[in-house]
């Protein structure tokens, strides 16, 4: 495990809430999947075509990594913008690192971090697009 598991319960209850509250850093927010609670969590969020990765300090086992898998989508606020995230799935370091821009620095090999987790950004329906649900007939 990259991060030992103690500290991220006190970033959890300590300093999340501060990071949130400061508006400096992007936030996820994501449906918990046992409490179905709306949980909002800062990220360091990285974009890469066509959607975000995220780097997984606490590994894959972490709640909130859990709760979005488990739902399939979440919210990124990030830049003063709210963008709906899909498909996520937990990558390796090799597509991790193909994916992240050239100056997006690298995790420090000493935290043995191995996982990242990789959405799209949700394709919005085109205005005048044809629905897959077809449209009632007419009375």
């Amino acid at each position: 495990m990259p991060m030992l598991r103690w500290w991220g319960h006190i970033n959890k209850r300590v300093f999340n809430p501060r990071a949130i509250g400061s508006g400096k850093w992007p936030v996820l927010t994501h449906v918990g999947r046992s409490s179905g609670m709306t949980c909002r969590t800062p990220m360091d969020a990285h974009p890469v075509d066509g959607g975000y990765l995220f780097i997984l300090v606490y590994g894959s086992a972490s709640d909130w990594v859990r709760n979005v898998l488990a739902a399939g989508s979440a919210q990124l606020q990030v830049d003063g913008r709210t963008v709906d995230l899909t498909a996520p799935r937990v990558v390796g370091e090799d597509e991790a690192f193909q994916a992240l821009a050239d100056h997006v620095q690298r995790p420090p090999k000493a935290l043995r971090i191995k996982e990242f987790l990789r959405m799209d950004l949700a394709v919005a329906p085109q205005p005048g697009a044809e629905s897959s649900t077809p449209a009632p007939e007419p009375r």
